[in-house]
């Protein structure tokens, strides 16, 4: 079964989230994983909470999505994430 990877950030830090950013596709690919979603407009259709970015992966299964965000090659860039930005990381498994 899939799982997905959705994450709604605020970028606090451009620079370093740019570094962040240049670095984590090939990390991804490397786990089965793909960008569904990489920012873009968000317009809320019910409720009060705006995110200001939104990013969705989605990975094969929820084991390739958990050994990529453990994984060696993105542990240093999950530090520069969370240097750069703040908000939610969930996963959701599902079609």
């Amino acid at each position: 079964m899939a799982a997905y990877l959705i994450a709604q950030i605020e970028v606090i830090d451009q620079a370093t989230y740019d570094e962040y950013r240049k670095g984590v596709p090939a990390t991804i690919a490397a786990h089965g994983g793909r960008f569904l979603v990489r920012g873009g407009a968000v317009e809320v259709l019910e409720g009060d909470f705006v995110p200001r970015r939104v990013v969705v992966l989605e990975f094969p299964d929820a084991g390739a999505l958990k050994s990529w965000y453990r994984s060696p090659e993105y542990r240093p860039l999950l530090a520069l994430r969370r240097r750069a930005a703040r908000g939610s990381v969930y996963m959701v498994e599902g079609t």
